[in-house]
C-alpha cells in the first residue's frame, strides 16, 4: 500500500492570525508547545480529534489546515 505524507499551513495560520505564538495555540487545544512544533515541521501527524481542534482554533476547515499527498 502506498504511503502519504501530511502537509499542513499552520505555521502560516499563526503568522495571519496575529503572529499567534505555538504556545497560545497549543494551550488552546490542549497540547503542548512541543507538539505543535512537531506537528509544523512534519515530524508528527496529529490524531484527526486533534487536527480538527486545530482548524477550529484557527476558524477554518480542516482542509485549510491540512492537506494529505499520496505518495
Amino acid at each position: 500500500m502506498a504511503r502519504g505524507r501530511i502537509e499542513n499551513r499552520i505555521r502560516r495560520l499563526r503568522f495571519d492570525a496575529g503572529e499567534m505564538t505555538q504556545k497560545d495555540l497549543a494551550d488552546r487545544v490542549g497540547v503542548t508547545r512541543q507538539t505543535i512544533l512537531a506537528i509544523e515541521n512534519g515530524k508528527y501527524s496529529p490524531t484527526l480529534e486533534l487536527a480538527f481542534r486545530i482548524a477550529r482554533a484557527f476558524g477554518v476547515p480542516l482542509d485549510q489546515v491540512f492537506t494529505f499527498h499520496q505518495d
